[in-house]
């Protein structure tokens, strides 16, 4: 072929019927290599439509200290589980007659049955919580330090603050009086499957 020629060549367009099927067959082939590189990588984690229907969620308890807040996530919400020390669960009876729902009457935000106590647990060490501030759905802090601190009264008995306006609620979740947050921090349902697991989300299976 002449260099006159070799200027003028043109490669044939590449019919649209073997464009489609080479683009086919090289997505099918990376498809195909990263199934082989991670099999059924799927079939292991829960479905999306499991997670959005709030499917129950196990957490281990058996590394938290006295006194330590433990967090986890159930439905897209922070789970709180605090092993409550002696002087955390002596402060609840001093609390009384300063919270606005101390023995969780209200209805607007359901509480277990086996919730309805001083405590506000299934087991007076373990508190289980939804951290999330019933005012404007904020997540409070954790404020365990009893005493005198900014933003908090002198007679500070030790819990949660929710800086964003000012909610303060004790070692049970109970709010006290005169706050914003016109609710107890919510319990959710959840079981013992043993001594040392939670399971968050579900209370009927043992």
């Amino acid at each position: 072929m002449s260099d006159a020629t070799a200027s003028n060549f043109t490669p044939a367009p590449l019919d649209s019927s073997k464009r489609t099927w080479l683009l086919t067959a090289s997505c099918a082939g990376a498809v195909g290599a990263g199934f082989a590189a991670v099999p059924f990588v799927s079939s292991f984690q829960p479905s999306e439509k499991a997670k959005a229907a709030g499917a129950a969620v196990e957490v281990d308890i058996s590394d938290i200290k006295p006194g330590e807040l433990k967090r986890a996530e159930w439905r897209g919400k922070p789970i709180w589980i605090l092993r409550r020390t002696p002087e955390m669960l002596e402060s609840l009876k001093k609390d009384v007659a300063e919270l606005a729902d101390p023995h969780s009457e209200r209805t607007a935000i359901p509480i277990p049955a086996y919730a309805k106590n001083d405590w506000r647990s299934i087991k007076p060490e373990y508190l289980v919580l939804i951290g999330i501030c019933t005012h404007l759905g904020c997540s409070p802090v954790e404020k365990f330090t009893p005493g005198a601190q900014p933003s908090l009264p002198d007679n500070w008995p030790g819990g949660f603050f929710c800086p964003c306006h000012g909610s303060t609620f004790d070692f049970a979740g109970r709010v006290f009086k005169n706050k914003p947050a016109p609710d107890n921090l919510e319990v959710p349902r959840y079981t013992y499957l043993s001594d040392s697991k939670l399971l968050i989300g579900d209370d009927k299976k043992a």
